[in-house]
């Protein structure tokens, strides 16, 4: 979960930017004359987190580098620094509208540095053991998921029975190897408490899964406590505006985490023909003469609505009477 700042920080507040690369860190800021690199490695970290306490900073900013700034910012968590990952795109963005275009790694972390005085983003907080466990073990089914589709799509256009057989032995194996992940899945969130009350909530709507329940749980710690208008905007199924002068163009969905709204988008098909409330709700939506596109976008808002509410008050999905439906 995240949260912003409760008021904007005094102009002698410290802002400071951590490049990340694979090999190492640059760092930048207030009161570094020019930028300082650190070995992106255990000893390095434990230098640059020296550095970042004697600094007290009121914020640090760093990107999402493909998992290579997890390290340092769940070490930073740890120290109980504020730190905010935020995404590469809004950075370029920020550096085009402030006519930054050089770049190379000490740039980049003043840029961040900037950055961070300038928005103050929403500050990270530390994630549990599990929670790191669980989203790793949903990445890696993903993975395994999209490696099947993959090769099953190849199976079908391959030219030889060599080509044939090697593609179904590995197919097996991808198949051993998700039923296993989904087995570790099980037994992680069996053994948490709040785990499996979250999955219980959430499984017990029709059209939510196993899988969906555990994607949301991992990836969407928010949900349940966090205002509907926030949740839908997170997941990326809020619509905007897209208006200039006399053009008054369609509202669109856009941004949002991918992974979560994907997993939604499935439930939402399902639900959409098993869940008495959503199925009336796209019902009238269509019969009002919306699109498809529409309509599914909708009812993944609402489904999503329902479920931050339902974890929110801690209660299970009830069937509707005629008289509450």
């Amino acid at each position: 979960m995240t949260h912003s700042p409760s008021q904007p920080l005094g102009s002698s507040a410290v802002f400071l930017g951590i490049d990340v690369a694979k090999d190492k860190l640059d760092l930048a800021g207030d009161g570094i004359d020019s930028a300082e690199s650190f070995p992106n490695d255990a000893r390095g970290i434990a230098s640059l987190l020296n550095r970042l306490t004697a600094l007290h900073p009121a914020l640090i900013v760093l990107e999402a580098t493909g998992g290579y700034e997890r390290a340092i910012l769940d070490a930073t968590l740890d120290r109980n620094l504020p730190i905010a990952r935020v995404q590469p795109a809004r950075v370029r963005h920020f550096a085009q509208a402030a006519g930054l275009l050089a770049k190379n790694d000490a740039i980049d972390a003043r840029l961040l540095a900037a950055y961070a005085q300038a928005l103050q983003p929403a500050v990270a907080q530390k994630r549990s053991a599990n929670q790191a466990e669980l989203d790793a073990l949903v990445v890696c089914r993903r993975q395994l998921i999209n490696t099947r589709i993959a090769h099953r799509n190849q199976l079908q256009l391959a030219p030889s029975n060599f080509v044939r057989d090697t593609l179904k032995n590995v197919l097996r194996k991808l198949e051993q190897q998700i039923k296993r992940v989904d087995q570790e899945i099980d037994r992680l969130i069996d053994s948490d408490d709040d785990f499996s009350g979250k999955r219980d909530l959430l499984a017990s709507v029709p059209g939510v899964g196993k899988t969906t329940a555990a994607t949301l749980i991992a990836q969407l710690p928010e949900l349940g406590q966090i205002d509907k208008r926030q949740i839908c905007a997170l997941v990326g199924v809020a619509p905007f505006d897209f208006q200039s002068g006399r053009f008054k163009g369609k509202r669109r969905i856009f941004a949002g985490r991918t992974a979560v709204r994907c997993v939604l988008y499935m439930a939402t098909v399902t639900a959409m023909r098993c869940n008495p409330i959503i199925k009336a709700f796209a019902q009238r939506l269509k019969a009002a003469g919306k699109v498809t596109k529409i309509v599914i976008v909708a009812c993944m808002r609402k489904l999503l609505t329902q479920l931050n509410a339902m974890l929110r008050d801690r209660r299970r999905w009830d069937v509707p009477t005629p008289a509450t439906a």
